[in-house]
């Protein structure tokens, strides 16, 4: 087991493909002959396949491919339908929401916003179904619900932004466009009109758990990478089965940090702080221009900031 030491070097298992656990019910079958793939297997499972997508995944994949669909057109119209400007351009092209003066209008003109509610359609329609199907294959394979609801924290996220947000502000024009760099521009704008998001308290917390979640995994991916030499990788082995692996990796953390996670806890971390990450992100977006307009102004009526950043307040004697 020695050359069993890394993601390099790790030992690929080969053997006939193999279809899993049966399915509860279902009104599909698994489709797709599986075989294994000497490359994917350095990085995770060497098969590939079967798949399962069902109505719900199919309908998502289809609504997903209209949207996209849509924009992509959108924006190669932009540049007058020319493939190498298109190609060129495509970072900073972008499908806008309508103008402000449309307000929330149901069906504003389609050049003028009308695309951009119409693929805000398909686009959440096809995350919904998504999240759906999701969670219908971990009840029927048994599973805990917890990859859905970690989904849904993202869902959360994205219809604060594009749908919940512009509704209780009264105005599509609120929401994001679609684009790389135009959607980054509208981020930074978003601030500097509201008076800093680095006041926002919510923004504060959802970057506390995205740099926790990044620290958690990382964590915890070096621990086991340290320990598969002695198994570590099969940790529900180790979970109930304590064996060398689990013994040295506690040992480890009990002597750098005074205690250990278990090898079921640290997935629990992980797990609450990557979902409080876009909860609480969303929750800072929705406060903003609905509850608090400048939050600058917030931070210093509530002694967060100092009145002026330019100049340190005086010490007490």
């Amino acid at each position: 087991m020695a050359g069993y030491q890394n993601i390099f070097t790790q030992i690929q298992v080969i053997a006939d493909p193999e279809d899993g656990v049966p399915l509860r019910s279902s009104s599909y079958g698994r489709s797709g002959q599986p075989f294994l793939s000497y490359w994917l297997g350095k990085i995770g499972s060497a098969q590939v396949g079967p798949v399962y997508l069902g109505g719900l995944g199919l309908t998502s994949l289809f609504f997903g491919f209209i949207a996209i669909e849509i924009i992509g057109l959108n924006m190669w119209a932009s540049v007058g339908w020319d493939p190498i400007k298109f190609i060129v351009h495509l970072p900073w092209l972008s499908l806008n929401p309508p103008l402000p003066k449309y307000g929330l209008q149901i069906m504003p003109p389609l050049q003028e916003g009308g695309w951009w509610l119409i693929t805000g359609f398909f686009l959440t329609a096809s995350l919904l179904l998504w999240w759906l199907r999701t969670y219908r294959r971990a009840r029927q394979l048994g599973l805990g619900t917890h990859v859905a609801w970690a989904f849904a924290s993202a869902i959360w996220l994205y219809l604060v932004l594009g749908f919940i947000r512009p509704i209780m502000i009264g105005s599509w024009s609120e929401a994001v466009p679609f684009g790389i760099f135009p959607h980054l521009d509208w981020t930074n704008n978003f601030s500097l009109m509201h008076g800093n998001l680095f006041y926002n308290p919510f923004h504060c917390l959802s970057i506390a758990f995205l740099y926790g979640s990044a620290l958690l995994f990382a964590m915890h991916g070096a621990t086991i990478l340290a320990v598969t030499r002695y198994g570590g990788d099969r940790e529900l082995d180790q979970i109930s089965d304590r064996g060398t692996a689990s013994e040295r990796a506690a040992l480890f953390w009990r002597w750098t940090m005074g205690f250990n996670a278990t090898m079921e806890s640290i997935h629990r971390w992980a797990w609450w702080f990557a979902i409080l990450t876009p909860l609480t992100g969303g929750i800072g977006i929705l406060l903003t221009g609905t509850v608090v307009d400048q939050w600058r102004d917030w931070a210093v009526l509530h002694h967060y900031a100092f009145p002026d950043p330019y100049i340190a307040p005086s010490l007490p004697n």
